[in-house]
């Protein structure tokens, strides 16, 4: 392989009845005015030809690999082709198309391991379709997760971060119900996902130092164990082992007063406890322009912060903010992974 050359990132389909070709066409229209960073669609072409139909649009697309896509890409969306099976209908997903939706993810996630794309980024799936096929992941990470052990034989943690503007936020426990959250926020959980964070935050985001907040679970953070014991019995003590390993780590701090303007000058990103506790700031703070990072994985993936959105699809709403600004970041990111490793 030729190293000189630049790598494109491979954008993923998504649920191809979601709004995942009616924003990737929209950043390719607008790749002069909003320098979008050069992308290889991993999809089916005559799904983004009808969807462009369907919005008015003439846009050439063309069948290529990942060595050509950077020279197509001024001319043409190049697409490496993954059929769907059936016939899609925007807004009407259709379980019968989820091989083409788990395909397209296979192969991103092989280009980047094999070097021939610089980073994945992910437009939307939708998990309830794909499980009526049979997906046996909780999500669109752990399946990311699963395609990376594969690949390197090492179980992966991945780690989710929401990374916008103004914050970096990461919940250690995601999707589980938050009755749960108590009992699944183990010293171990906790201690993996700082220094994972603080791994990446080095090696791909360029922070030689990075600065960890770490939210107490508790309002006040326990109020000195009156409002719960977890703050101090649990968190803390993490706390005090990642400083004796050299981190730079605040807290267990109230979570009502992190996210304020001065406060978010003191550290460079937000390790939270359960979900609502990072998104809710991280979604107020930057809606649109917020993308959705994988750490952990030895690949770079991000996606936009939202949904596939189908009663949006095909009618010429979609923002396609979030995924432009995904793209970048992950063009970001692999730019500066090359840099450190250089």
């Amino acid at each position: 392989m030729n190293e000189t050359r630049v790598r494109p990132v491979a954008l993923t389909m998504g649920d191809p009845a979601g709004i995942g070709p009616d924003i990737s066409l929209a950043v390719w229209a607008k790749r002069t005015e909003r320098a979008t960073p050069p992308f290889l669609f991993i999809g089916d072409p005559a799904v983004l030809s009808a969807r462009a139909k369907m919005l008015g649009q003439t846009v050439p697309i063309r069948e290529t690999d990942s060595f050509e896509a950077f020279s197509v890409f001024e001319q043409a969306i190049p697409v490496w082709p993954i059929p769907c099976p059936a016939p899609v209908v925007a807004g009407q997903p259709d379980a019968a198309n989820a091989s083409a939706v788990t395909g397209a993810i296979d192969t991103a996630v092989r280009l980047a391991m094999s070097g021939e794309a610089s980073a994945v980024a992910t437009n939307p799936i939708a998990k309830a379709v794909l499980y009526q096929a049979g997906f046996r992941f909780p999500g669109h990470t752990e399946y990311l997760a699963e395609l990376a052990a594969q690949a390197t034989g090492v179980a992966a943690l991945p780690v989710m971060m929401l990374a916008g503007p103004k914050l970096r936020a990461v919940p250690v426990t995601i999707h589980i119900p938050l009755k749960n959250v108590p009992k699944a926020l183990t010293p171990d959980l906790i201690y993996r996902t700082c220094t994972i964070t603080a791994t990446d935050l080095k090696s791909r985001f360029g922070l030689p130092k990075p600065r960890l907040a770490v939210a107490g679970l508790n309002p006040h953070a326990g109020e000195g164990g009156a409002l719960g014991r977890e703050d101090d019995a649990v968190i803390r003590p993490v706390i005090d082992r990642l400083r004796a390993d050299g981190l730079d780590v605040v807290g267990p701090l109230p979570a009502d007063t992190m996210f304020h303007d001065r406060a978010r000058e003191t550290y460079d990103v937000a390790i939270c406890m359960y979900h609502d506790q990072a998104l809710i700031p991280a979604k107020a703070l930057g809606f649109d322009d917020s993308v959705n990072v994988t750490l952990g994985l030895p690949f770079i993936r991000t996606s936009p912060d939202h949904g596939t959105a189908f009663s949006l699809a095909g009618k010429g709403v979609a923002r396609e903010d979030s995924l432009l600004a995904a793209l970048r970041l992950a063009a970001e990111l692999a730019g500066n992974a090359e840099g450190a490793n250089r």
